[in-house]
């Protein structure tokens, strides 16, 4: 009899453990389902170049590989770009990658961005691993989004790095699809510190009131007309629940424009991509600056 009841206790840790260190049934079933919506809106994409990240930065810049946090003693490792010629600690932003993961593509996107006179730190949200293919970029997104707690953790990571190690004045986000629901989420994490967010057509961006009343920084948005995920039902009525709450809200809705208008890929759209670009900057500088 001990020793039964001694077996049904060590079964009964091995149980408690795996459900420590592992992802819940639901937050498996969540994540397969949203990684699956994300590949079939890029079924037949690729991970290549944006035209706009293939112009040259408005000033020189100089980037380098950085580690700008841990968890679990898994260091953090992105890729910061700044000018050359700085000479005061610069407002910073959150670059936050695409399903591919931190590719060539962002690195270029984020010398852009540092061009226009920024820190400009890209996250690694997959520990080093890239996809080529979008099989691989499924499977990748999908293990990133079991465990979202983590998610959260390297970019706030992320922030306290620009904050305190570049002392940088004022910090935004901004990311595009799989990046572009995370830079709300960002946000969503850091409600009072972070002081402006765009997204970029991210599929999973909540309309829930009360996590949306927490936000006290500027939102900028922007969208295809075509896209179902998210839908223009849904951009509307996140639009309508932050303007009703209050909240300095920029929305754009893109005519003739679908998801990921303005990435690499078959649903390229170069006006509304250039468009959103400009408005983009206009706002990093409206916000950001003393």
């Amino acid at each position: 009899m001990r020793k039964l009841i001694g077996f049904f206790v060590i079964v009964g840790l091995i149980a408690v453990g795996c459900a420590f260190f592992n992802p819940s049934a639901s937050e498996v079933s969540v994540a397969q389902s949203e990684s699956e919506q994300i590949a079939e809106l890029h079924k037949n994409d690729s991970p290549s170049m944006a035209p706009i990240a293939l112009e040259s930065p408005s000033q020189e810049v100089s980037a380098e590989e950085v580690i700008y946090g841990a968890i679990d003693n898994t260091e953090l490792t992105g890729y910061l770009a700044q000018p050359t010629d700085m000479t005061e600690p610069l407002p910073g932003l959150i670059v936050i990658q695409q399903w591919w993961g931190l590719t060539d593509n962002i690195k270029a996107m984020t010398r852009r961005l540092a061009g226009e006179g920024y820190a400009a730190l890209a996250v690694d949200l997959y520990d080093d691993q890239v996809a080529d293919t979008p099989d691989q970029a499924r499977s990748l997104v999908q293990a990133a989004l079991e465990d979202p707690a983590r998610l959260e953790q390297n970019l706030v990571a992320a922030y306290d790095y620009l904050a305190n190690e570049l002392s940088a004045p004022a910090i935004a986000s901004i990311g595009w699809c799989f990046g572009g629901t995370w830079s709300l989420n960002t946000a969503l994490a850091l409600p009072t510190q972070l002081n402006a967010a765009v997204i970029y057509y991210g599929g999973q961006i909540t309309t829930e009131r009360d996590r949306l009343a927490t936000l006290e920084l500027p939102i900028q948005g922007h969208f295809g007309e075509l896209d179902s995920r998210p839908s223009p039902e849904t951009v509307r009525e996140f639009e309508s629940v932050l303007n009703d709450l209050g909240k300095d809200a920029e929305i754009y809705l893109y005519e003739d424009a679908d998801h990921a208008f303005a990435n690499p890929g078959q649903r390229y759209n170069p006006e509304a991509a250039e468009l959103a670009w400009e408005r983009t900057l206009q706002f990093f500088e409206q916000h950001l600056r003393p």
